[in-house]
């Protein structure tokens, strides 16, 4: 199975982030998308906000409320094995390239999206690799549900 986009989303602000058809995306991020909080997202380190559909899938079938959008993720993708990705991962995704730069850690605005509130369920230092990655944009240009993504490293 090829990895590929399985949903897009933006937001005027915080979360939940609504689904969207494609995205265009800039260097310093998703066009229509911006962020509540500047001080610790957006930005062109944190142009964009990646999450695994697998992932999401685990935490949900294990009673969590999870759904897309609902954790603030602008790209969920499948089909990438669970610890593949890490800073400096690079992938081209639609026409867009992006590098990841860091995890991105989870904090009490995305709780509603956990059982008991319990979004330490994807911190990284918690549970390494079951998190959302923040990119970089290194191409920019217009991703699609369905588009291929691809590793590049």
């Amino acid at each position: 199975m090829s990895a590929k986009v399985t949903g897009l989303h933006i937001s005027s602000g915080g979360v939940p982030k609504a689904p969207v058809n494609t995205l265009s995306v800039t260097l310093n991020g998703c066009q229509g998308d911006d962020q509540d909080d500047k001080k610790h997202h957006g930005g062109k380190n944190k142009a964009i906000c990646l999450f695994q559909q697998e992932i999401l899938e685990s935490l949900s079938s294990n009673g969590h409320p999870i759904s897309p959008g609902s954790t603030g993720e602008n790209i969920l993708i499948e089909g990438i094995e669970i610890g593949s990705i890490e800073v400096g991962t690079c992938l081209k995704i639609g026409e867009i390239e992006i590098v990841v730069t860091q995890d991105a850690p989870p904090c009490k605005t995305i709780r509603n999206s956990f059982a008991n509130g319990e979004f330490n369920k994807i911190s990284h230092r918690k549970n390494p690799n079951f998190t959302r990655w923040y990119a970089s944009v290194i191409s920019t240009g217009n991703v699609n549900v369905g588009d291929i993504v691809e590793l590049i490293n």
